[in-house]
């Protein structure tokens, strides 16, 4: 039996861990974009403007990041990072025009919150971005594992399909997913859409009663 030394075995289960398990989700399927598209494409990923959160009132965005926050801790438990992604997905998601609980939604079915998945056709990160990606919008130079930029082109994708789709979420799901017209996927973003939706309080109670937070 070949004996690995000590060190060596350290820094495989040091690496073991850096690599989350593979994500479940399928993988967008390359489609070549008219000149037009991809330069639309490629300037929608390229503004870096801080995150921040769009609402009508600073009481109404922290309820917001509050009440996500609270659903997010099991699997993100570090508040400070947590806090950091949701205000990225909010912006993101809201720079695109989606509904940022549409967004965490696809998340939790694509990589279940985790930073380095890698599914078993390739595609990385929080949105499981396939590598074709980088090279049509960004040179290649992109790392998708950056946990703005992956929200960035998820995001942005997401936002083509719905616009080639003419609005149809059902069959834009299907297109990010590499499953265009089955239901499995779409389903599974649906079903766990229920577990984010957000209501907004009335601003008087929210500032008024600190437990309506």
């Amino acid at each position: 039996m070949i004996r690995l030394a000590p060190l060596f075995c350290g820094l495989l289960l040091i690496g073991s861990s850096l690599i989350s398990p593979v994500a479940r989700a399928g993988n967008q399927q390359y489609e070549p974009l008219s000149a037009s598209v991809q330069a639309a494409l490629q300037s929608a990923v390229s503004d870096q403007a801080a995150p921040r959160l769009v609402f009508a009132s600073d009481a109404l965005a922290e309820h917001w990041l509050e009440t996500m926050g609270q659903r997010l801790t099991r699997r993100i438990p570090d508040a400070t990072y947590r806090r950091d992604l949701l205000t990225s997905i909010h912006y993101e998601a809201s720079r695109a025009g989606l509904d940022p609980q549409l967004v965490l939604a696809l998340i939790q079915v694509e990589s279940n919150f985790r930073k380095y998945a890698i599914s078993s056709a390739g595609a990385r990160g929080y949105m499981q971005i396939m590598p074709f990606w980088n090279d049509l919008l960004s040179a290649g130079q992109s790392n998708l594992f950056h946990m703005r930029t992956n929200l960035r082109f998820g995001c942005t994708i997401l936002r083509h399909y719905l616009d080639i789709e003419k609005g149809n979420l059902f069959r834009a799901l299907g297109r990010y997913n590499g499953s265009l017209g089955q239901a499995r996927y779409p389903d599974l973003v649906f079903k766990a859409l229920a577990q984010w939706r957000y209501t907004a309080p009335d601003l008087k109670v929210a500032e008024l009663d600190p437990a309506s937070r």
